[in-house]
């Protein structure tokens, strides 16, 4: 199963980096991947950790204006500008995990809820985060001051190169021996407890991962698109990445990549493919559907709750071992029947 998601992995790594020469739009690709990052920051909180927040969209919005303040106004380098943005994720992290940490279920949630409310006001009324008019203008740079990101394509492998880094970091961390005690923790906390383990010092630690990386998403985004709006940091981008990650699969690595496609392919494309069904079946009603993207949306959640209930990958992952399994004891049985015919 190991080798099939190593597979897996790097078709979709061959499919991004052909993407630019088979006609995608390099910015909506590079939005896709930040998206994608913030899901995986998000399932290793909730997916491996079974910390339920509602506050993400705080740091994802949060390191995204100071990240994009930190470049147009200080003038910092990209490098710099991105470090300062996921340092200021991983400082919120701590804060609001210092806060919240020691709560569980919904209170845990509501916590993280009002402490992300709390951030909206502040990029609300700041005047360095431009208010309702956003943070405009932000120039991409230079990279070290060599490579130019003015150009979309350079941009693109730029991003490829340090989303693939960050994705590796999150792999790399769920299968550490920490990350094995993350899986102990949400499976049966208490027996985490007993065998000695600082429950608490675990759960802040994952919670400062996942902001620090949800920043870096946040700040690569704000770099690529060159603004960073209220949207970012509104309750409705931390309900937005909770539904990617349980469409696409809770608890899986690739679950958080599917599911970001699916939401955002949706929220950009779903006019034009209403206007498909349109000319295809001659009903108007389907010229509606770029205006009712929430509902949309929605219904697919729904589906997937009641047809789904692992998410997509969840359930395609689940298959294969079921898979693997019989055919395992299917070679078991035919082994031992033929040793027991030797021996007869």
């Amino acid at each position: 199963m190991k080798n099939f998601s190593n597979v897996i992995y790097s078709l979709l790594l061959v499919a991004l980096v052909l993407a630019p020469f088979f006609g995608a739009y390099p910015v909506f690709v590079m939005k896709l991947m930040c998206f994608a990052l913030f899901a995986a920051a998000f399932n290793l909180l909730l997916g491996y950790t079974g910390l339920l927040s509602f506050g993400h969209a705080a740091f994802l919005g949060g390191s995204a204006y100071v990240a994009g303040h930190a470049i147009k106004v200080w003038g910092l380098t990209p490098e710099l500008g991105l470090l300062a943005g996921t340092l200021t994720g991983a400082l919120m992290g701590w804060l609001f995990g210092v806060i919240a940490i020691r709560r569980q279920g919904i209170y845990f949630a509501m916590i993280t809820l009002a402490l992300a409310q709390m951030m909206f006001f502040v990029a609300l009324q700041a005047k360095f985060t431009g208010g309702e008019d956003g943070l405009q203008g932000v120039p991409r740079g230079k990279l070290f001051g060599l490579i130019d990101l003015s150009n979309d394509v350079t941009m693109y492998y730029v991003a490829l190169f340090m989303v693939v880094l960050a994705f590796l970091l999150i792999v790399r961390t769920i299968r550490s021996p920490f990350g094995q005690v993350l899986k102990g923790i949400k499976e049966n906390e208490p027996r985490a407890v007993s065998l000695g383990y600082d429950v608490s010092r675990f759960k802040l630690m994952a919670f400062v991962i996942s902001a620090a990386l949800s920043g870096f998403a946040g700040s690569l985004k704000t770099l690529v698109l060159g603004f960073a709006t209220l949207s970012d940091v509104h309750w409705t981008a931390s309900g937005q990445v909770i539904l990617m990650t349980l469409v696409g699969g809770l608890g899986t690595l690739s679950g958080p990549l599917m599911g970001s496609a699916v939401v955002v392919l949706l929220e950009n494309k779903i006019g034009e493919l209403g206007n498909f069904l349109a000319r295809l079946t001659t009903v108007d009603w389907f010229n509606t559907l770029g205006d009712s993207v929430t509902m949309v949306t929605g219904l697919i959640f729904v589906i997937c709750v009641l047809a789904f209930r692992k998410g997509i990958m969840g359930e395609i992952i689940a298959f294969f071992e079921a898979r693997v399994s019989q055919s395992s004891v299917r070679k078991g049985f035919l082994t031992q029947l033929r040793e027991t015919q030797h021996g007869s």
